[in-house]
């Protein structure tokens, strides 16, 4: 059976992939640029490529998800000497394709044609660092990067985390820093979404990408740095729910989020006059953030852009519609999901809390699906079953009886032990095997005498 969460992991990267030929408004040459490239680039068929694209435009993001059976890892695996003699091809010619490089260890008789797969050693390359776009990362001298901008709003947003200024926050109003995030889309300079947050995490990053979708739609892409608060598997996932392309930026090349970037150094103007303010509490500085912001940033000519208006009157005057997904889709999207072991109760423990899941599933490992705001009651995932409801264990003072083992899970009352018979048989079997065909015991001599 297919691990159902593999199988979502799959999906996103898959989704991921596609993503670039997505984009509105590419014309024929461009999308056959993108595709050819995005092909060569991750040693993919162009053919596995429109797969992917039909798959996804008839059933949406549950398309990209394998189907059929699911082949033995053991016999995709490469053999080190092996790995190595084609990092070392990759090596002395970056621009070798994967295909050529399999051709090469068959041609000089170090693996035998069709022995390794090119997607399996697509996978190992990248792995060790040596795949075609590590290749040309290396490959660059550190050139400068020219400037850019997209056309219309929500088709690129960037965001990145400010450090604030400290607040008498904690306990015994001692003094915490506190975490400026924000959203700004590309096109327009308009920040969808900007607030200071108590602590450094994911959660933050989480709480402002909602709020932001939910006040001005959903973008086609989003662009962040490496940092750990962005690169985590809930924002693949979530991103690709939502149909959005999510890409970050090279390592040390800070000039390529240069918006988000120069947004933060304004926000230095704020942070000095909120020092000379001194707000007690976080709440006190967002509504003073608030208004700066709308006053000072959104509401300002910004020089970058068309006939110098303001990044809210950019924004508002842009033709192009915005995209918004009901509140339920939108939900389940920003939800997070872990995998757990059912224990022989039925149970699985989550978060220092036992929920009962149902004694069919003993042994077995189920998705847990979660708002982290709200624990109270958990989703289940299991591959062939209708996700179902979990809650919580109420552990009262006397021992509850306990439920019934799903028939399936029974002892079959039986009239006879199968081992036992069988064990007659085979024994049976042997005597006969064993026995010898002539028994010289009734052999005589001619004295009457027993030989």
């Amino acid at each position: 059976m297919r691990d159902h969460k593999k199988s979502e992991e799959l999906a996103v990267q898959r989704f991921q992939l596609i993503s670039p030929l997505l984009a509105e408004g590419l014309d024929a040459g461009k999308f056959k640029e993108l595709k050819e490239q995005i092909a060569k680039t991750n040693g993919l068929s162009e053919r596995t490529i429109r797969r992917y694209l039909a798959q996804f435009r008839e059933e949406g993001f549950g398309g990209l998800k394998p189907q059929g059976r699911k082949t033995s890892r053991k016999s995709e695996a490469i053999p080190p000497p092996i790995l190595e003699q084609a990092i070392l091809l990759r090596k002395e010619v970056p621009s070798r394709s994967v295909a050529q490089i399999i051709q090469i260890l068959e041609w000089e008789g170090l693996v035998e044609p069709g022995q390794i797969k090119r997607s399996t050693l697509q996978e190992k390359l990248t792995e060790k660092g040596y795949s075609s776009r590590h290749m040309r990362l290396y490959s660059q001298t550190g050139s400068a990067a020219r400037r850019f901008q997209k056309r219309h709003r929500n088709q690129l947003w960037q965001s990145d985390i400010k450090y604030g200024p400290y607040l008498p926050i904690g306990p015994n109003g001692v003094k915490k820093q506190v975490y400026l995030v924000a959203f700004i889309d590309d096109a327009t300079r308009f920040v969808v979404h900007a607030a200071f947050y108590p602590t450094l995490d994911s959660r933050i990053i989480e709480d402002a990408f909602r709020q932001a979708i939910q006040k001005y739609g959903v973008p086609e892409a989003v662009y962040f740095d490496n940092g750990k608060q962005y690169r985590t598997k809930w924002m693949a996932r979530t991103c690709s729910k939502i149909g959005t392309r999510l890409t970050y930026t090279r390592p040390y090349a800070a000039e390529s989020k240069g918006k988000i970037e120069r947004f933060n150094r304004v926000i230095d103007s704020f942070i000095s006059e909120a020092v000379i303010e001194k707000p007690n509490t976080l709440d006190r500085l967002n509504e003073l953030f608030q208004v700066w912001l709308i006053e000072c940033y959104q509401n300002k000519r910004h020089s970058a852009l068309e006939e110098k208006m303001s990044p809210e009157t950019s924004f508002r005057s842009d033709k192009k519609s915005i995209r918004f997904i009901d509140p339920d889709t939108l939900s389940h999207a920003f939800l997070h999901c872990e995998t757990r072991k059912v224990d022989k109760s039925g149970c699985i423990s989550f978060m220092d809390q036992k929920y009962e899941v149902g004694l069919t599933f003993i042994g077995r490992k189920v998705d847990v699906v979660y708002d982290p705001a709200n624990i109270e009651e958990l989703t289940i995932e299991f591959e062939g079953y209708t996700p179902w409801k979990a809650k919580k264990l109420v552990i009262g003072e006397r021992a509850g009886k306990r439920p019934e083992l799903p028939e399936h899970l029974q002892v079959q009352n039986v009239d006879s032990s199968r081992l036992l018979k069988a064990a007659e048989r085979k024994n049976q079997e042997r005597q006969i095997e064993q026995k010898p065909a002539v028994t010289f015991r009734s052999v005589w001599k001619e004295d009457d005498t027993r030989v």
